[in-house]
């Protein structure tokens, strides 16, 4: 198992490179069970979660070719339909398999998913909008077991807005008879890029981005060849790690668009932020403004970004209050963060932070992929050496970040042990 360790104190400078999205690229690989034939995908991040998505889906019978950045799917030969617990339980978004699968083979049998320990986030509103389209489902063992001679258009109402429950619905909805509308829908660019893709292949979908999304069934898909889009989450870090440490650095490959949210709570801390389209200027001001936050469904400020905020309301002037909506036990990083020094106090869903002049660096131990990120960023300002244990949430999403804080002079090493 690897560990990275920081020597704090360094002032970030130069350009990054921002990855694909991985919160893109997944759904998009998978909707490539709805068609026959070579699809190519360039700007997939070299990721975890990317490789644990390949196996899946070579598990289900489906060729496929990675070389490097680039990977090429035929799920020509698709026959088998289940997912079992050993891929599924490594990552969350494996549950995404079961919309196509029910759409293209007419049945699916799909593990109860895994992933961060970040609350429950369950899977009813999927389970509820495929019933809605005509599937029978069942539990069984820990299993989804589902089945549709012929899926139908419907109305669908989603309780609360869910990312995964949305895409779901959209690829099981895209070859299902007549007209679907998914009501109160996510709304994240990472759905965008899913509609436009499945658009290209064919599909009649209109109103992504909106909260109400319409699906009109065609009869057959066809492969395609795109490029992902650029990963939001991976932007903001490197933003939040610029305003930090006083830094002066240029984003390249960025969507200042789809960071609008970030952008603005940056701007109110105190940080300089010029944007020349798909490139993100951002300095760090001498004194960090403390200010408050709250986690909102996109367009609001994403909850994968709070960990990363807390750590510079740490060393912000002033008292800051932090409130989570979206998951109920995304403040697992505060205790790792109390060990370098930090000033904050968790009631319920928020979270106090009282700025300090410097962190100090200590062992800690990540517990999810965007706490990873914030010990990170907190070794990053800290007063001497911080080793960051259980790095392999890292993995899962953030390609090569510790070559790419080097790259801005940062003082980082992966150790292995």
């Amino acid at each position: 198992m690897d560990k990275i360790i920081i020597e704090g104190g360094r002032s970030l400078k130069g350009e990054v490179k921002i990855s694909g999205a991985k919160n893109a690229a997944l759904p998009i690989l998978v909707s490539s069970l709805l068609t026959q034939g070579w699809n190519t995908y360039t700007n997939v991040p070299n990721l975890r979660d990317i490789q644990s998505t390949i196996l899946l889906l070579s598990n289900l019978g489906v060729k496929t070719e990675v070389d490097k950045n680039t990977v090429r799917i035929d799920a020509g030969g698709l026959f088998n339909h289940e997912a079992s617990y050993d891929l599924v339980r490594k990552m969350r978004a494996s549950v995404l398999v079961l919309g196509p699968l029910l759409a293209r083979l007419k049945k699916a049998r799909v593990s109860l998913p895994g992933g961060c320990a970040i609350g429950a986030r369950p899977i009813n509103l999927h389970l509820r909008g495929l019933a809605r389209l005509g599937a029978s489902i069942e539990l069984k063992h820990g299993y989804v077991e589902a089945k549709a001679d012929r899926l139908k258009g419907n109305e669908i109402y989603f309780n609360m807005a869910t990312v995964t429950g949305t895409e779901n619905l959209m690829m099981a909805a895209v070859m299902a008879e007549g007209t679907t509308i998914l009501k109160n829908a996510a709304r994240e660019p990472e759905v965008v890029a899913l509609a436009d893709v499945l658009n290209l292949m064919g599909a009649r979908i209109k109103g992504a981005g909106t909260s109400t999304i319409v699906i009109k069934g065609v009869s057959e898909l066809y492969p395609v060849s795109v490029k992902i889009i650029s990963d939001r989450i991976e932007a903001g870090t490197f933003m939040v790690a610029a305003a930090l440490t006083k830094g002066d650095v240029m984003l390249l490959n960025a969507v200042p668009e789809h960071l609008e949210a970030v952008i603005h709570k940056l701007r109110l801390a105190g940080a300089m932020i010029d944007i020349d389209g798909q490139r993100i200027r951002v300095v760090g001001a001498e004194k960090i403004s403390s200010i408050d936050v709250k986690t909102l469904p996109y367009p609001g400020f994403p909850t994968d970004m709070q960990a990363q905020f807390m750590v510079l309301m740490s060393v912000a002037n002033g008292l800051s209050m932090i409130s989570e909506t979206i998951f109920e036990n995304r403040f697992i990083h505060v205790s790792e963060l109390r060990r370098m020094g930090a000033n904050i106090k968790v009631t319920g869903d928020t979270a106090l932070v009282t700025g300090i002049p410097m962190l100090s660096g200590a062992p800690v131990m990540a517990t999810d992929l965007r706490a990873s990120a914030s010990l990170i960023l907190a070794g990053l300002v800290a007063r001497g050496t911080t080793e960051v244990n259980r790095v392999y949430h890292l993995d899962r999403g953030y390609e090569a970040i510790e070559k790419k804080f080097s790259g801005l002079g940062a003082a980082i090493k992966r150790v292995k042990v």
